[in-house]
């Protein structure tokens, strides 16, 4: 902290509440009915578990969500057959076509494609760089 900087006229002193009737630390009306609850927990449990077992399918739902919980982001990897040689089009139209049989997962599709793009924009450059130095090559040897 700068010496030279004078200090706010109502700045708190370390340790002095700025609201001494606030609520005190560590209470909240959550801590507290979690704390209520806490012996409960088997008993709703065993409930639940009954409930789902007698075919209630919210109860399954709600235990299965939280025991299992969906995957997100996570697929199976699966082989696919591009064309040899073929375009970056071709490529993409076997990738649409195996999303479209089944064979491929929507997500996958996309990310793929997406790849795809981004390959394109690289042999763009690729291709644009060859260029220019070929260029450069023949204007450094005419001068």
């Amino acid at each position: 902290m700068n010496p030279s900087r004078k200090k706010p006229p109502n700045q708190w002193q370390a340790g002095q509440s700025g609201n001494p009737k606030g609520r005190p630390p560590g209470v909240s009306a959550v801590t507290k009915m979690r704390e209520s609850l806490a012996s409960d927990v088997p008993d709703i449990l065993v409930g639940l578990v009954a409930a789902a077992k007698g075919g209630d399918v919210q109860a399954a739902r709600l235990i299965l969500e939280r025991v299992l919980p969906p995957l997100k982001g996570v697929e199976q990897p699966v082989m696919l057959s591009l064309p040899d040689g073929g375009t970056l089009t071709q490529k993409a139209d076997a990738m649409l076509c195996a999303a479209a049989n089944g064979d491929l997962a929507p997500g996958q599709a996309a990310q793929l494609i997406g790849a795809l793009g981004a390959m394109a924009r690289v042999a763009e450059i690729d291709e644009l760089t060859k260029r220019i130095d070929k260029l450069e090559g023949v204007q450094n040897g005419k001068s």
